[in-house]
């Protein structure tokens, strides 16, 4: 079975107005304390209002599940004691008069000199799912398969629609916002292994970016861990709706590596473009209307998803996910996405239930 792990990003909120609080050390200390976080598992962020947790490696969804809820609990409990609350939405639904503080790492307050605004507003939060594969090349060929079905992982996770106060008009305001960095977006199609490095190399030596890390594709090789690391996702409501979200990607990459191991084709090389194209598209409307299918063919959202879940059922199938899968995908349809709930949330209740709704402290509906 492959092995997976999930990164989730959270914003640390006022628990009455929801403007973003700068209190991620107090919170990270105060997590590090009790029992139900390790350390490395709570980690900073760009911004002193945004906190990740990291699961170990796992197995198995009930893992995943598992320690995402131990890690929201903990992390939540910790943001309580110091007068906050964790938001688990892809972007600030409100945001303060003044910017929030950086993280002051090397690192970050470089990136704040060079790009003061895009740093200012990077109050956003994703989920990073990271999938094993046996060896760089194998994940090349994992990116190349899995990257026309990255705007239909996006519409499925969109949690991201108000901004300022007000509806933005898209389900993903977070990939909007990210995607004004230099090299992000959905990766480009690889002729193999050297290729990749040699892109990379070459972003790198251009000067725009700093480093590798500075590659925001929505699906890149890991230089941590020996995973294909999938970043397209914004963070999730629930629980378990990043488990639905992890256990479809760790299917995807199976199914990839599959296909790569039996010598098939990838079943679709689709232009660049209408790859850019379909991704904001499904930023824009989620799962309400059309998504482009893999062809780069706009059909309804539910044919897309339907036809997502059966290229990857011998695989769920294999790592016994399907019972699980198919059960939270039909809730999905059903509910919508978290871009759905967040606007129904607040046009039934104003900002008080989207806070409960955020938060974790009032019912998703």
């Amino acid at each position: 079975m492959i092995t997976l792990g999930v990164e989730e990003e959270y914003l640390l909120v006022d628990p009455v107005t929801a403007v973003p609080t700068p209190y991620a050390e107090d919170v990270r200390r105060t997590a590090g304390l009790g029992p139900l976080a390790e350390a490395g598992e709570v980690q900073d962020e760009l911004l002193q209002a945004q906190m990740e947790v990291a699961t170990p490696v796992c197995w198995k969804l009930d893992e995943v599940g598992g320690h995402l809820l131990r890690l929201r609990h903990a992390l939540g409990s910790a943001a309580e004691a110091n007068g906050c609350r964790i938001a688990a939405t892809g972007a600030a639904p409100v945001r303060g008069a003044e910017p929030v503080p950086v993280t002051p790492t090397s690192r970050y307050l470089r990136m704040e000199g060079e790009a003061r605004q895009l740093v200012d507003e990077q109050l956003i939060c994703g989920m990073h799912v990271h999938v094993g594969i046996p060896d760089a090349e194998t994940g090349v060929a994992v990116l190349n398969r899995i990257r026309v079905w990255l705007p239909t992982l996006l519409a499925m996770s969109a949690n991201s629609p108000l901004w300022d106060g007000r509806d933005t008009g898209f389900a993903s305001w977070r990939t909007i916002v990210f995607g004004r960095w230099p090299v992000s977006g959905p990766p480009p199609f690889f002729d193999g292994l050297a290729d990749y490095e040699r892109r990379l190399d070459a972003l790198v030596a251009s000067g725009v970016i700093a480093d590798r890390g500075q590659v925001y594709w929505q699906a890149r090789l890991s230089d941590r861990y020996p995973t294909v690391e999938v970043r397209c996702l914004d963070v999730q409501l629930r629980a378990d709706d990043a488990v639905l979200l992890a256990g479809v990607v760790r299917a995807l990459v199976a199914t990839a590596i599959a296909e790569e191991k039996a010598g098939l084709p990838p079943a679709t090389a689709s232009a660049p473009e209408l790859v850019q194209a379909g991704n904001w598209h499904a930023a824009r409307h989620g799962l309400n209307g059309t998504l482009l299918d893999p062809e780069g063919r706009p059909r309804s959202s539910g044919d897309v998803l339907c036809d997502l879940v059966r290229h990857i059922t011998p695989a769920l199938e294999d790592a016994g996910d399907l019972r699980e899968v198919n059960a939270l995908t039909h809730r999905l349809l059903q509910e919508g996405t978290p871009a759905d709930r967040q606007r129904r949330a607040a046009a039934n209740g104003g900002l008080p239930e989207l806070i409960g709704l955020l938060t974790g402290s009032a019912p998703t509906d």
